[in-house]
């Protein structure tokens, strides 16, 4: 376009940015009197004044510039708000573009409208102050910062028609996730994917102290952004005119070399290496247009523009002052008619229908989601001939499944991991595609390619951020990690799952695929690398959250964790976490008898017990996890062999969270169910993978709960043997047999003997192990009898 039509659009430009900034003040301080069609007075200002401010000029004039761009080159796009405290001014241009209306029809356009959208906002019965689910065109909960820039990778992976741009606040650039999210550029393949433009917005300073890349230099700036791979373009100042004509020229710049790249990669003409993707540095004042002194203190460009720059508003009258004078320095006349609607000429700037950025089903994934295409879980079975007297690697086998899906969903799956697909034994998944590698390949290298599928960084954020954009955008994914160390996205998890549980209750957002974790190198599998890599505790966080969102498997065998895979890849709105070994280990169940175990969430396994079909055992041996199950099921045929009058009863337990009631989860089981596996009054001796007070908290409105005695992890690890890491936290066969012992009436003192030979076999496995390095033979070599039965649980 040509200067003299730049600078009349810019014009209007500059007027929709002032009816942005008009809003967002409005929505922090108003609740009557939206247009200032009379004096303001104590009564039209919030009682609470809630909200931040410094941030948001500078996220309108963003969102009105991208606006520009949609129209004029018809693009796709969302806008990934990182500064969370922006949320006036997202909300204030969902309602200037019409999508806010259109969702929540009662916040109409015009000045009774306008009144709700101020009283609303972090109000009683309104809305939050973030950039929250509730605001159309979200993806990224802006309650926690990081997480903006690894969203905006996740949701441009394998969108190739969708253009992210995100802005990052300069103190979200300081958090630990967004420090590493940066080379999310090394994975874009421009010829599957969209394109991300990251947008640092550097206003100086965060709650009452400067920022670290706000007091960078330009040319350290540069040198950073080149480092990691970018090309940064600058725009930087505080004159409006200015700063709209820079950053219009900056977005042309940017968009140009974006749709080159993506045409050169499109068409086979692509240059080898990774592009040197744009990202813009914006220095702009934070609480840009706002009061520049309150009281005789510096507020615009400092600190103190952070929240509620005037904060006595009711109380105090010349603060009401300063706030009168402020909204009037927009002159909402030139903004709005007669009946509170933006005036024609600004409404023709906002794209139109799905094009705008608050309607855009890419930031309503379910809109875009498609069923995943899978397999017959059948087809992976391991063939189980008698319990216990084979070995298999369980992930190995769902490996296999894995690939399947990989083949069956070329545009919408990938698997999500910190460097450890072929540590937790996943590699069948490598026979149908490799790792995202768009770096320099070595001849030597292994399973890289530039649109591999198999997403691989040494930062567990990063993993966790893609995929949550890369599901609520619409597609599928799996995250496998070691046990210990998914801790490190604790927070994230919770961001997400609080995101989901308020999606629930918003009827326009449409379910999203479940975020699917995977622990495989689990605690008691962690005896070589010692006392750090073992901790189960995750399980315990994600059970904190509301019942109707998590879900906590733990499969004992490759057949069970076929089931419990293909069952969570299924599921929608969900956070499944799923915990299965993936070293060689006995196998259990069939498939069939596995499937109906699976679907029943726990069960006996009649053939592992002596009690007789109807009648109540003396005791119940339960296990949750494939180790404890091993270790219960040998105690077991320890007490078979001690006590052959014994009647025991075997409950094995793959949905942790069926513990529970009904009226507390909806896989709770009923009471008549629990019950009959569990009974009234006998002593159940549970070995849990996890910590002990796990199950407590979980069956503790049982009926039986009193007689559970739940053996776990205890917090002692080291490095040593598989067996020995059991012996430690007193989960092995030879604790678990002197536990039933002694919790069944009588028996201990009608058999002293067998707690002394019990002891005694703790005492010679803990002299042979550290004398030999390896576990006594009798556990090596140990295998479930052959003639017990068939293998089907009832």
């Amino acid at each position: 376009m040509s200067h003299s039509t730049a600078a009349s659009e810019l014009r209007l430009l500059d007027r929709y940015w002032r009816a942005a900034n008009y809003l967002s003040v409005g929505q922090i301080y108003l609740m009557a009197n939206p247009l200032l069609r009379e004096p303001l007075q104590p009564e039209h200002i919030k009682p609470r004044l809630l909200g931040h401010w410094g941030t948001t000029p500078g996220l309108n004039f963003i969102y009105a510039h991208l606006n520009r761009i949609i129209r004029q080159r018809d693009l796709n796009m969302i806008y990934i708000c990182g500064p969370g405290h922006g949320g006036p001014g997202m909300v204030a241009n969902t309602w200037l573009e019409g999508s806010y209306s259109e969702i929540y029809p009662h916040v109409s356009q015009d000045a009774e409208g306008m009144q709700r959208l101020f009283k609303q906002f972090s109000f009683p019965g309104g809305i939050p102050s973030h950039a929250a689910p509730e605001t159309p065109g979200s993806i990224n909960e802006g309650g926690e910062l990081g997480y903006s820039l690894s969203h905006a990778f996740g949701a441009a992976f394998d969108n190739p028609d969708l253009i992210v741009p995100c802005v990052i606040g300069d103190g979200e650039a300081e958090t630990g996730p967004l420090a590493s999210s940066w080379h999310g550029i090394k994975f874009l393949n421009p010829q599957r994917d969209g394109a991300v433009l990251p947008i640092l917005h550097l206003n100086g300073y965060k709650i009452a102290n400067p920022t670290i890349l706000g007091r960078a230099s330009d040319d350290d700036l540069q040198q950073l952004f080149r480092g990691y791979g970018y090309e940064p373009l600058f725009v930087s100042g505080h004159e409006p005119e200015k700063m709209h004509q820079q950053m219009a020229d900056t977005l042309d710049h940017a968009f140009d070399r974006i749709a080159a790249y993506q045409q050169a990669a499109r068409t086979g003409s692509e240059q080898d290496g990774i592009p040197r993707w744009p990202m813009i540095i914006m220095r702009s004042p934070k609480g840009w247009t706002g009061p520049q002194e309150v009281d005789g203190k510096k507020v615009e460009d400092f600190w103190r523009a952070h929240q509620v720059p005037v904060a006595a508003c009711r109380e105090d009258a010349g603060h009401r002052q300063i706030l009168e004078q402020w909204l009037r320095s927009y002159q909402p006349e030139e903004l709005f008619d007669e009946q509170g609607r933006l005036k024609p000429e600004l409404r023709a700037l906002a794209p139109q229908g799905d094009k705008r950025m608050g309607a855009s089903p890419y930031a309503n994934g379910g809109l875009l989601r498609r069923e995943l295409n899978t397999p017959d879980i059948r087809e992976f079975a391991f063939d189980v001939k008698e319990p216990g007297s084979q070995l298999a690697q369980a992930t190995e086998q769902f490996g296999r499944y894995l690939a399947e899906i990989f083949a069956r969903n070329q545009h919408n799956f990938r698997l999500f991991g910190p460097d450890e697909t072929a540590s937790n034994r996943l590699t069948p998944v490598f026979d149908v595609t490799s790792r995202t590698w768009l770096e320099p390949v070595k001849p030597y290298d292994e399973q890289l390619a530039r649109d591999g599928r198999v997403m691989e960084i040494l930062s567990e954020h990063q993993c966790q951020g893609w995929l949550e954009g890369y599901l609520l955008t619409g597609r599928h994914g799996l995250f496998n990690c070691y046990e210990a160390f998914i801790h490190i996205v604790d927070s994230m998890f919770n961001q997400h799952a609080k995101w989901l549980k308020v999606t629930r209750k918003l009827g326009w957002r449409k379910p999203v695929s479940s975020l699917n974790y995977l622990l495989s190198s689990h605690v008691w599998r962690q005896d070589h690398n010692g006392y750090s890599h073992q901790d189960p505790g995750f399980m315990d966080h994600v059970a904190n959250k509301k019942a109707d969102i998590v879900r906590i498997y733990l499969p004992p065998d490759a057949n069970t964790l076929l089931w419990v895979g293909d069952h969570c890849l299924r599921t929608w709105d969900r956070i499944n976490v799923i915990v299965a070994g993936k070293q060689p280990s006995a196998q259990w169940l069939d498939m069939e008898s596995a499937i109906a175990h699976c679907e029943a969430g726990m069960g006996e396994w009649r053939w592992a017990g002596t009690t007789p079909q109807g009648e109540e055992p003396d005791v119940v041996m339960a296990c949750a996890g494939d180790v404890p199950t091993l270790e219960t099921l040998a105690a077991v045929d320890l007490l078979r062999g001690y006590l052959p009058d014994l009647r025991i009863r075997v409950v094995n337990v793959v949905d942790l969270m069926a513990l529970q009631t009904q009226d507390q989860h909806p896989h709770g089981k009923s009471e008549e169910e629990f019950d009959a596996l569990f009974t009234l009054d006998k002593p159940v001796i549970f070995a849990f993978h996890g910590y002990p007070a796990l199950v407590h908290r979980l069956a503790y409105q049982r009926n039986n709960h009193r007689n559970f005695h739940v053996r776990g992890f205890n917090e002692e690890g080291t490095t040593t043997t598989p067996f020995d890491m059991t012996v430690l936290n007193e989960l092995d066969r030879y604790h678990l047999a002197q536990e039933a012992i002694l919790r069944v009436p009588g028996l201990a003192d009608r058999h002293p003997e067998l707690l002394d030979d019990l002891q005694e076999r703790i005492a010679e496995h803990h002299r042979y192990v550290r004398e030999y390095g390896e576990d006594v033979p009798e556990v090596r070599g140990w295998k479930w009898p052959s003639e017990t039965g068939s293998g089907a649980p009832d």
